[in-house]
Formats: structure tokens, sequence, C-alpha cells
């Protein structure tokens, strides 16, 4: 029975990501509606052939998401987006369609910026703070944890920078960005190139050195413009979702 099926971390975690944004875009077109139960998570775990536990963490990601509500002894029901907080700017960006160029083309004026005042503002304790997320981005071993790591880095950043607007704007983004990480930090062509631009951020930001941690920011964030290829102008819902099957298989194959 799916109840008892046993995931490996690595894949429980790219189950997760596959089953959630499968409901995220039934909810959002519209397929479940509002005001919608969702089937159980026994009949979740069935239809997706997946634990209870991968679908207990999908209820929850779905209800931080404000896509749900939890009654308990109810049931979960889909509720009205409107009432979300800043992360539903999440719906309406994806309801443009945006491309890896564009999230890119996005992020590199806000994060240079944000670079720009951490390294004038961080404390020494933000900063020693940046480089424990940075050594556990590398010792990660499966994609999803490497990819949370990476997020958390840059959003790390962005706490130091000390502005809750600039804050905000990049928290409001960071879902399509973790889709972006999941992809860069499992394809090697994208990742090794990649990694050396984190510890020269941090360098310069300790050094106090404004222009060279933009300078690095900027350089970290337009590898994508040269590394993905056909996909840097596919959706990137699109590309997530292929990417995310993709690892599954390699996985399952494994």
């Amino acid at each position: 029975m799916p109840a008892d099926v046993f995931e490996p971390p690595a894949q429980r975690g790219l189950l997760t990501e596959s089953i959630a944004r499968q409901l995220q875009n039934q909810i959002r077109s519209g397929a479940l509606p509002v005001g919608a139960k969702l089937p159980s998570e026994r009949e979740l775990a069935t239809q997706f052939g997946a634990s209870r536990n991968v679908l207990r963490e999908v209820l929850r990601r779905l209800e931080a998401q404000h896509l749900i509500e939890v009654a308990p002894g109810r049931g979960s029901f889909v509720i009205d987006q409107s009432a979300a907080d800043a992360r539903s700017y999440d719906a309406l960006y994806r309801a443009g369609r945006p491309t890896v160029r564009q999230l890119i083309e996005a992020r590199i004026p806000l994060e240079v910026e944000i670079v720009g005042l951490a390294t004038e503002r961080a404390t020494d304790e933000q900063i020693r703070a940046m480089r424990v997320v940075n050594d556990a981005m590398i010792a990660a071993t499966d994609p999803v944890t490497k990819a949370r790591a990476d997020l958390e880095f840059h959003e790390t950043i962005a706490a130091a920078a000390g502005n809750p607007v600039l804050r905000i704007m990049l928290s409001s983004i960071g879902g399509m960005m973790f889709e972006m990480m999941l992809r860069s930090n499992s394809d090697p062509s994208i990742a090794q190139p990649g990694v050396p631009h984190h510890p020269e951020i941090l360098d310069a930001i300790e050094a106090r050195d404004v222009d060279l941690a933009r300078h690095h920011m900027r350089e970290h964030l337009a590898l994508g413009l040269r590394t993905y290829g056909a996909d840097l102008d596919v959706g990137l819902d699109v590309m997530a979702a292929r990417h995310i099957e993709t690892l599954l298989e390699r996985r399952t194959a494994g």
C-alpha cells in the first residue's frame, strides 16, 4: 500500500516538490476551485503512489503558501488566494508565465542592490550566518536540500541589507528562485561554475568592498544567461516540472 512506501531522503524531497507542483497548478488553474475539499492523505497517497509522510509535507507546503486551509477533523480546503500574504505575489508572477531569462533579469538589479547594502550594514554575526548556510549548501548531497540552502543564502544576505522592503521583494520571488536553484544545483554545467561565486561574494562582504560584492553577485546571477541554453526562454514552470521529473527518473533508475 502507498502508506507503507519508503522513499530515500533525496527521492522524498523530489516527490514532495513534484506532487506539490501538480496540486498548486490544479488550484491556481481553477481545476480545484475555492472551497473544494482535497482528497484525504490516504487517497492522495494512493493517487500519487507516495507515502503518507510525503503527502503530509505536501499539504503543509500548500498551507504555508496560503493555497489551502486544514480544518482538523474535516479535511483540507482550497481557500481564496486574495487573502494571502506577500508570497501570494508568486501566483501573479506565474500568471504571466515568466521564463528563466526574465527571472534572472529581475534578480540582477534587485540582488545587486541588496548585496551592496548588506556589505555596508551586515554585522559580524550575520556574516557568520551566511557562511554557515553556504557551508550547508556545499555539504548537501541531494538537490532539494542544496537548493533550499542556496535560497537561504540569498535570503540571509537580504536580511543583512537592513531594508524590509527589499527583503520582502526578494521573498516574493522565493518560490521561483527555488525552482531555478533546483535546476542549477543538479546540473554540473551550471553548478560547478556557480559554486565559486558564493565564497567570493562572502569575502567581499566581509572586506566591506561594496563594488566587488556587487560585481560578484552580478556575475553569479548572470551565469544562467550563459549556461541554461534552450531552457533560458522556456517558461519557468515548464522547465521546473520537466527537471523534477527527470531527477525522479534518474533516482528510480539508479
